[in-house]
């Protein structure tokens, strides 16, 4: 007697019952196995495009040209503070090479609401990278903040910053 004969006796099937299970199961098992592959194809198929849209070139050009601006934003403020330096000093303090100690002076108010960020870093204790997180936090608030508490969901501005800010903004 065959496994075949004995597993029909077993399960008290006929040989013709038993086949046609053996063949759905095949089937099952076979399209299991179609379905796998295919998945993996796709898998390949959408970490391929990934890696293409990450290095795509325009948004690299990109990158690098607002790199280039913010760089060349850079390098006119330090001009442009350094020549404020040397106009601010006395002749003798020009001919001595003397400079100011570094800090920033700055009296007066901004209109936090259309302030730019070179006008946001003539504030004391407000650096570029700062300025633009106040920039996009404004932005996020829809280019209007109302309060002051608002700023201390701004990374790195605790209560007491936000006490020294407020001697130098205007909320309008």
């Amino acid at each position: 007697m065959n496994p075949l004969e004995k597993l029909a006796l077993k399960l008290s099937l006929t040989k013709a019952e038993i086949s046609l299970v053996s063949i759905l199961l095949g089937f099952l098992l076979l399209g299991g196995i179609l379905k796998g592959i295919r998945s993996a194809e796709e898998v390949d198929l959408l970490v391929k495009k990934a890696e293409t849209a990450r290095y795509d070139e325009k948004e690299v050009d990109s990158l690098i040209a607002l790199a280039n601006v913010q760089q060349a934003t850079v390098k006119e403020d330090v001009l442009q503070e350094s020549e404020s330096e040397h106009d601010d000093a006395s002749p003798e303090q020009r001919t001595e090479g003397h400079r100011s100690s570094g800090k920033k002076v700055f009296n007066g108010t901004i209109a936090f609401n259309k302030a730019s960020s070179r006008e946001l870093q003539k504030i004391p204790g407000i650096g570029p990278v700062m300025a633009e997180r106040l920039i996009a936090f404004r932005k996020t608030k829809g280019g209007k903040v109302q309060q002051f508490q608002e700023f201390l969901e701004v990374k790195g501005i605790g209560k007491k910053k936000l006490e020294s800010l407020k001697k130098y903004f205007i909320l309008d």
